[in-house]
């Protein structure tokens, strides 16, 4: 899959929503005031977020903001060790928003990408509730 492969199925499938692009990472909203993204494609490491070594070339991380039971239905209940987080095609917590319950895949595959969608729902349909309760 392709950054531009996903950014299409996030247009396609999450319907009332947009996307921005800044600095070549693509933030995707569930409405237009731009508060929270609930997902994001990040091309590059920052000095906050170098983890993932996005410095490699074509190298992009998908990441994806669940719910608390979601994430700890992938990971459990524990703070995991010992992740490789320069790992390809490989569904992981956020190196560093893993504990805000963010999820993260680097250039995921057809395969990874398909059990990621539901991910993707769940993560934009959380933010339209919590902005419903506002």
């Amino acid at each position: 899959m392709t950054e531009d492969d996903i950014t299409q199925h996030i247009i396609d499938s999450l319907g009332g929503g947009h996307f921005e692009v800044a600095d070549d990472n693509t933030f995707f909203f569930h409405g237009a005031d731009n508060k929270f993204p609930f997902a994001t494609i990040v091309t590059k490491d920052n000095e906050f977020d170098n983890a993932s070594k996005l410095d490699r070339p074509g190298v992009f991380r998908l990441n994806i903001g669940v719910g608390k039971e979601t994430f700890r239905a992938l990971f459990g209940e524990e703070e995991q060790t010992g992740i490789d987080y320069t790992a390809l095609d490989r569904l992981m917590p956020h190196p560093i928003y893993g504990k805000m319950h963010w999820v993260s895949v680097i250039n995921p595959g057809a395969k990874t990408f398909e059990s990621v969608k539901p991910l993707l729902v769940e993560a934009r349909s959380l933010l339209a509730s919590r902005d419903k309760d506002k």
